[in-house]
């Protein structure tokens, strides 16, 4: 068997890592499930390789963010239409959809391609406790 051979098998497998969101700071928290998801935690990483490793964050509306993000950071969508343009800062967004704050985050981190799209499949956001993935047994991972 070769060493490429080892390496395809490793893959294969799927880990679960389950981080709770609540008081962790916005982006130190995204920076540390991106690299989870591109697999530069694993010792075979490989950058044109997918792990298959899923990640699952609770309370995502308990979330920090430093200095005066709450208030001076804003969000911005467009419907395609003249005049389209909405804006909402940090803490309405948290207020109406928290997981919104994550999953732009993490995406913000992730390549830009295929590989990048695929890999943010595998992000299962809650902003509760509550998570309907405990078939997994997935592995609790403190990030400080």
């Amino acid at each position: 068997m070769t060493n490429s051979n080892i390496i395809r098998t490793e893959l294969k497998q799927q880990n679960w890592y389950l981080i709770d969101a609540e008081n962790l700071t916005l982006g130190r928290l995204a920076t540390q499930v991106a690299k989870i998801l591109i697999g530069k935690h694993c010792s075979n990483y490989v950058p044109y390789r997918f792990p298959n490793d899923c990640v699952i964050i609770i309370n995502a509306q308990k979330i920090n963010v430093t200095g005066k993000k709450e208030t001076q950071k804003m969000y911005y969508r467009h419907s395609g239409y003249p005049g389209g343009l909405r804006s909402e800062s940090l803490s309405i967004l948290k207020d109406r959809i928290p997981e919104r704050i994550l999953e732009k985050a993490i995406k913000g981190m992730l390549p830009k391609n295929k590989l990048g799209r695929k890999m943010f499949q595998n992000v299962k956001i809650y902003k509760d406790t509550f998570h309907p993935h405990l078939a997994q047994n997935p592995t609790k991972i403190e990030i400080k």
